[in-house]
């Protein structure tokens, strides 16, 4: 008998794989491309300093807290269908963004972004894992798909500098309705149709209420926490409250017959494991992003341009490493992938730990990007390989929307935490009449130091997930089968 042919190595898979990562990067993207473009907006739109930091986290908000419901929609509706709305969100809600004359509408703009990012990341992982054969093809694929990932926010922050400083800071919104309509056109061509959609005559309405409530006052709380206070009782009602809703949303889905979330799919080997390993490690690379930029433009005078290609030879050195990465999986397994390249970033991020107020590009932030750059790559791939593996296709959109409302929940704690170490060593310091830079600079390397002991906790967790080495499964799915987942607010200081 024939081996069944490799999908990937046809112009049609690989067109595939190309498209679904143009997608991720899109996403992902426009969760960090306007952080260095914020000022700017602050200006032209009159926002207060407390309402800007909704232009970020807006998106953060729905695209973390409706993560779990588009994923689960992608598999009871259609990965294609799903992916199509979401596209269209975006572009349209990127368009409002972009032509916006008051704050309130941009906000808006971003939190319909947030819910576009949501539909379109899981329908197209999942479709990613239902497409392309459990194995070399698979891991070939999502090592692509994490390298994308991993650069993505790099990327961002470059961008927007560059546009920023261009055109100017609309065309950070006005470049996703271009993208959108060749994505579109991409998804027609190159994706088959859906086949009919599941009845939902039983759909579990209550869950999906519960659990998009939970994720939705989660996330909420713990970017309202650094501005409102962890002691507040606004901010222990919220996280108490989420942690009763989402409670109350797994008490549903043991009694369903029909769940919008079976819980079955934590039986699935380290897959737990991996999602926590993802929200940890995140949470400290969102740490480097947001204070390394603040120190770059409030600390060294970095204009917005400079801001983001500081950040170039990171995402040329994390796409290499990712590929590399992505090669290794079949000889020594996602678990030393993730765990090596946890272990790498956490030094990296300890060495920019200790950035000085007098800093230089050359000596005291290039070597340690490129550090960080050579782990962060392969941590993704790891992780995005091992949530993926085992996962049966009738929920490949849950495990999709699972590992990327881990990111982002990771960018949120990240945030809210770092947030209140900075600002209260900054705020002791400014109480002594240190000097603003100094004081400022110090409050980053606490924060930045913090971000390194959570990358370096990822690496313990790291040991706990998934060792798959791509071996092919028995009942995979075809590799050619019809198919039927931050936002760091750089507020100037």
């Amino acid at each position: 008998m024939n081996p069944e042919p490799s999908f990937l190595s046809t112009r049609t898979g690989k067109l595939t794989l190309a498209l679904l990562c143009a997608v991720a990067f899109l996403d992902f993207v426009d969760a960090s491309i306007v952080n260095v473009a914020l000022p700017s907006i602050r200006r032209a739109l009159h926002f207060s300093v407390q309402d800007l930091q909704w232009v970020p986290s807006g998106y953060l908000l729905t695209y973390g807290g409706l993560m779990l419901l588009g994923g689960r929609a992608a598999d009871l509706l259609g990965r294609r269908r799903v992916l199509v709305a979401g596209t269209i969100v975006i572009g349209i809600a990127s368009l409002i963004g972009g032509l916006a004359q008051a704050s309130g509408l941009m906000i808006g703009a971003r939190l319909v972004q947030g819910a576009g990012a949501a539909m379109m990341l899981p329908a197209a992982l999942s479709i990613l894992t239902t497409s392309f054969k459990e194995g070399k093809d698979r891991n070939t694929a999502l090592g692509a798909w994490g390298a994308i990932g991993g650069i993505a926010s790099a990327a961002g922050v470059l961008l927007g500098g560059l546009l920023t400083d261009g055109p100017g800071w609309r065309w950070v919104f006005f470049v996703n309705p271009v993208a959108a309509v060749l994505v579109l056109a991409a998804i027609f061509r190159m994706i088959p149709p859906d086949g009919p959609r599941a009845r939902l005559q039983n759909f579990d309405g209550l869950g999906a209420i519960l659990a998009t409530a939970g994720m939705l006052v989660l996330v909420y709380s713990l970017v309202e926490a650094p501005i409102v206070g962890w002691d507040r009782g606004r901010t222990i009602g919220g996280l108490a409250a989420a942690v009763v809703l989402l409670v109350a949303f797994v008490a549903n889905e043991r009694r369903q017959r029909n769940p919008l979330a079976p819980l079955q799919i934590f039986r699935i080997n380290g897959l737990g494991f991996a999602d926590v390993t993802q929200l940890t490690a995140f949470a400290g690379f969102v740490a480097m992003f947001f204070f390394l930029t603040l120190y770059m433009q409030n600390v060294l005078g970095y204009s917005p341009m400079q801001s983001g290609l500081a950040y170039l030879p990171l995402c040329f050195v994390g796409a290499i490493c990712a590929g590399i990465a992505s090669q290794m999986l079949a000889r020594v397994g996602t678990r030393p992938v993730i765990v090596v390249g946890a272990i790498v970033s956490a030094a990296g991020l300890y060495w920019l730990s200790r950035i000085p107020v007098h800093g230089s590009y050359l000596s005291d932030l290039l070597p340690g990007l490129l550090v960080i750059s050579i782990g962060f790559g392969p941590v993704f791939v790891g992780v995005t390989t091992a949530a993926n593996a085992g996962v049966p296709p009738e929920t490949a959109g849950l495990a999709a929307s699972l590992l990327n409302a881990s990111q982002q929940l990771g960018a949120a704690l990240g945030l809210a935490i770092f947030s209140a170490v900075a600002t209260s060593r900054t705020n002791d310091l400014l109480a002594h009449h240190t000097a603003v830079p100094n004081a400022l600079t110090s409050g980053f390397q606490r924060a930045l130091l913090v971000g390194s002991l959570f990358i370096l906790a990822a690496a313990v967790l790291g040991l706990k997930a998934t060792n798959t080495r791509g071996e092919p499964a028995a009942d995979g799915p075809k590799a050619n089968a019809p198919v039927a987942s931050v936002a760091p607010s750089a507020v100037t200081q």
